[in-house]
């Protein structure tokens, strides 16, 4: 269906086929690599495919890295609880996660493991993605995370997650040791560069 959609838009739609089981971490790796070989994506915006990132949103994201922002974080936290669908276990888990993020790393943002953001090209250029470690949901505190060292601007623009129509999680209990230990594996690598608090 994807190859379908990048032959009747050519130029608007491109597809990455990968030979080997990469991960979550690593697919991202590899579209941001294609992203940032292109000259002509100021701005690279990440979300999922399942529906559960409105695109309606991407307006909202765009506008504020147009503002000034060097990475805008969809959140469905920065106004109370706003997810649709989710099973009490799902919501208590993710605030729980994010909870423990900005406590153990000090960031200062309210959705911390989300993944619809935008990212001025600039600044994700200076992130070095291949030399980031995690695969699962970690991966997207270790950017942040990373990003907030360098001192990026980073805001936040609400969002409405619905969870997806089809799929499965990824969640596992390998994903979720791992996402538990990497705040404390930020702190030790990027010691004396604690992120900077994000402007309002």
């Amino acid at each position: 269906m994807a190859d379908a959609l990048a032959t009747a838009h050519p130029g608007r739609v491109d597809v990455l086929h990968r030979t080997s089981r990469r991960g979550f971490g690593l697919s991202y790796v590899d579209g941001f690599a294609w992203a940032l070989s292109r000259t002509d994506c100021p701005l690279i915006c990440q979300m999922d495919a399942d529906f559960s990132h409105d695109p309606v949103y991407l307006p909202d994201l765009v506008a504020a890295a147009n503002q000034g922002a060097d990475l805008v974080l969809g959140s469905r936290y920065l106004n109370g609880i706003s997810v649709v669908n989710w099973p009490l276990r799902r919501l208590v888990l993710s605030t729980f996660a994010n909870w423990y993020v900005r406590t153990v790393t000090g960031l200062d943002v309210r959705d911390c493991t989300g993944g619809y953001r935008c990212w001025r090209r600039e600044t994700l250029a200076t992130l070095h993605t291949e030399a980031i470690v995690s695969d699962g949901y970690s991966f997207q505190v270790e950017s942040l995370f990373k990003a907030a060292s360098l001192g990026a601007d980073i805001r936040e623009v609400p969002i409405v997650f619905v969870e997806r129509r089809q799929g499965a999680s990824k969640m596992s209990k390998r994903v979720m040791f791992e996402s538990m230990f990497m705040p404390w594996q930020l702190l030790l690598r990027h010691r004396g560069r604690a992120p900077r608090r994000p402007r309002p």
